[in-house]
């Protein structure tokens, strides 16, 4: 029987991407289904006084979903899929500022989809609604604090992996018995290995393309 999770992401999250690109290698060996959804980074970690990300015409990482969640009721989950991993490449491999509509809808173009999907997510504020019920879900329900949060079928949640660069191969299937084994412990709240000085130099050097990239400064609220 076909393994099946949730996976919730936010497209300006590196770690997201690169737990993305493992868990669709795991999904490629062993056949998983993937269901995606949608999380705001924006929205967790907005400074207080500051606008929500529903409330602005076109935030980086909201924006970006409300095209997804449009992408999703149009052409359904494998194409938000497809779209996702597209989106991903180009932002945090070819260094795309896919959070900039008008380049945004240029990568939809290159990669046959309808480029008339940015404006028209803009413009249907039910693509709000979408994001928003689904974000308020995740954060509810599962209690779920940033991306990337994967939900078994048993709807037990896992934070994580937190992975960089994203394992393939024999290494993506350990990693995934490692982290589906997580419901046998539900009171296992968090398991984490501290990061050294050489280890910030490994990320940093992954996430160079991001860092130069992004047109913001990050900011994370404490979690829970």
């Amino acid at each position: 029987m076909t393994e099946r999770v949730q996976f919730f992401f936010d497209p300006m999250c590196p770690y997201a991407y690169q737990t993305s690109v493992w868990i669709r290698d795991v999904r490629d060996q062993v056949g998983l289904d993937i269901t995606w959804r949608f999380f705001s980074l924006e929205e967790v970690n907005r400074v207080e006084g500051k606008k929500h990300p529903w409330e602005r015409p076109w935030s980086y990482g909201w924006g970006q979903m409300r095209v997804g969640s449009l992408i999703r009721r149009e052409l359904g989950n494998d194409e938000l899929d497809r779209w996702y991993a597209i989106v991903g490449s180009a932002f945090f491999n070819d260094g795309v500022k896919t959070h900039v509509p008008a380049v945004h809808e240029e990568v939809l173009r290159a990669n046959a989809f309808d480029a008339t999907l940015v404006e028209r997510a803009i413009a249907d504020p039910t693509t709000i609604d979408d994001v928003r019920a689904e974000h308020e879900h995740a954060a509810v329900t599962y209690g779920a604090h940033g991306v990337p949060t994967i939900v078994f079928e048993s709807g037990d949640p896992v934070y994580g992996p937190v992975v960089v660069p994203a394992p393939t191969g024999k290494d993506a299937i350990a990693l995934w018995e490692l982290v589906r084994s997580m419901p046998r412990f539900p009171h296992l709240y968090e398991l984490r290995r501290p990061k050294t000085h050489a280890d910030l130099v490994h990320v940093a050097e992954q996430f160079n393309t991001y860092l130069t990239t992004r047109d913001w400064n990050t900011v994370e609220n404490p979690a829970p």
